[in-house]
């Protein structure tokens, strides 16, 4: 294997899990390791066996991995117990894993204060806890709990930590910047100073993301010598968050002379894998996340977009498809008559240049978003829009007229409820055709009636669902008479996502414009027949 193999450790599963708010089940799990190993990563840190039941039911049966080595994390022994009679580490090494991860202090700092014991028997815990596992353990590695602060303040004390490791047979020292306090210059030099003493072959990094540095950090010890990297899919964990590995990946195999595991095949689901985690959270994934966020590619500015349509290199420094993204064109009143046609293009319609259709729909969108539209943020609404214009979309509903009430009261068992009804009158196919439906809250009501209408004549609806819904006051100056912009993203069965927009001095009014053209959308995409029309 060349020196330049970097081995990537994924610890998403423990590290992750320590963030607020997230509560890993057995399933999410499994389904995180196994799309890891499908993935080519080294290593997947399953948790901490005798933490917790989840993480004790996931490793009574853990998935068979093709590809990576499963690791169960734990700590040294305890002060004052031996290493056959800790039961924190037989937990650990009777675990269905085939590697093992220990946890050990090399601050004298912490030893000092938190475990308020002799330094020479912290030393003596490691290579004693490594040794133990080694003999019942396939691999073992060794992270060294603040080991960049204990090197600042005792480098000697550190070395001798980490040595004593390395010399019980673990596979691999990994190197912990826990509190997330070193910048990238110190870690390069600390590295780069242990290296003399222990080959980067066996050394690894694990930093956390305070400073906003982990990425930085982890390639700064990789240009320093050492040849792993832990981290978490999309920087997940405690606090601010551990090392991306979402960017730390395609970083090192595009931009440096570096090898891993991972193929071209593969990096180019780096989108999928880092989604794929925020569908198990039920979180909206991060537009402006390097690499894979929907605006990682995105050009608004009318010279940005102009530029990119000659060469992608002036504002994009990698072609969005190696990691499963792609290229988006912004359409805003910052656009040009650029963005609008490679947008056009996107969509699949054809227009010239000095088509007059160009123009005249540039200047509605200006002038709608002075209005308050935004479609920067609302693809589905713009494109409507502009096959509107087209004369591309049929005229699948119509709306005669609604009216919503809210009705708060006391019911029989003493609750104080509030519920909405909606009342829609709509047009399809010729037919005036009149709904209620109650709901929670005034736009479920709306939707609810919408669809009792519709659903009979559009089957196609059935999958749709609203996942998101956002109100944003445009004028806060006017008080309760402000007008409203309400954002409504949709989604279906076939995994699409789609957003509109709708605006107006009344929210239910705006939420049903909204709405509205989320419906619409759909149905033209399930290329829909009109109601009445054979």
């Amino acid at each position: 294997m060349s020196d330049k193999r970097v081995y990537l450790f994924d610890s998403t599963l423990r590290d992750g899990a320590q963030t607020q708010g997230v509560d890993f089940s057995v399933s999410d799990k499994v389904a995180l390791a196994e799309a890891l190993d499908r993935f080519g990563i080294d290593y997947v840190e399953g948790g901490w066996p005798g933490a917790n039941p989840t993480d004790d039911a996931f490793f009574a049966k853990p998935p068979a991995l093709k590809r990576a080595t499963l690791v169960a994390f734990g700590m040294t022994r305890r002060p004052g117990r031996s290493t056959a009679n800790d039961p924190g580490l037989t937990a650990v090494l009777q675990a269905k894993a085939p590697a093992a991860c220990l946890v050990g202090k090399t601050w004298d700092f912490h030893v000092d204060v938190a475990l308020g014991i002799p330094r020479a028997d912290n030393i003596e815990m490691i290579a004693e806890s490594i040794a133990h596992a080694k003999a019942r353990k396939q691999e073992v590695h060794f992270d060294a709990e603040h080991f960049f602060d204990g090197w600042k303040a005792n480098p000697g004390y550190a070395l001798d930590c980490v040595k004593a490791a390395a010399a019980a047979g673990a596979r691999w020292i990994v190197l912990c910047d826990t509190n997330g306090g070193t910048l990238p210059h110190e870690v390069e030099r600390i590295v780069g100073e242990l290296a003399a003493h222990i080959p980067g072959t066996r050394l690894g990094i694990h930093c956390h993301n305070d400073t906003e540095n982990a990425v930085a950090n982890s390639l700064a010890a990789v240009r320093a010598g050492a040849r792993q990297i832990q981290g978490t899919l999309n920087g997940l964990g405690e606090r601010c968050g551990n090392a991306n590995l979402i960017s730390l990946i395609p970083s090192l195999k595009l931009k440096t002379d570096f090898e891993t595991g991972i193929s071209d095949e593969a990096l180019a689901h780096l989108t999928q894998l880092s989604h794929l985690l925020y569908e198990r959270l039920n979180r909206a994934p991060q537009k402006n996340q390097p690499y894979v966020g929907e605006s990682a590619f995105a050009h608004k500015g009318g010279l940005h977009v102009s530029a990119v349509e000659k060469d992608p290199r002036t504002y994009e420094h990698i072609e969005p498809a190696l990691v499963g993204n792609r290229r988006h064109i912004v359409v805003s009143d910052q656009a040009g008559r650029a963005n609008f046609l490679a947008r056009f293009r996107e969509l699949g319609i054809e227009l010239q240049p000095d088509d007059p259709k160009v123009l005249t729909l540039v200047d509605r969108v200006k002038a709608r978003e002075f209005e308050g539209y935004a479609y920067d943020g609302a693809e589905a609404s713009f494109e409507l829009l502009a096959r509107r214009a087209l004369g591309q979309v049929p005229e699948y509903f119509s709306l005669a007229r609604f009216r919503v009430m809210d009705d708060r009261r006391w019911n029989a068992r003493g609750d104080l409820v509030t519920e909405s009804e909606a009342t829609v009158t709509v047009e399809v196919g010729g037919e005036h055709l009149m709904t209620v439906a109650t709901g929670n809250g005034p736009v479920n009501a709306l939707d609810l009636a919408l669809r009792k209408a519709l659903l009979p004549r559009y089957p196609q609806l059935a999958d749709l669902r609203l996942v998101d819904f956002k109100v944003r006051i445009l004028t806060p100056e006017a008080g309760t008479e402000a007008v409203t912009r309400v954002s409504i993203e949709s989604a279906d069965a076939t995994g699409r996502r789609w957003t509109t927009i709708g605006v107006s001095p009344n929210i239910i009014d705006a939420s049903f414009n909204a709405l509205s053209d989320s419906l619409a959308w759909k149905l033209y995409h399930d290329g829909a027949t009109p109601a009445g029309q054979a």
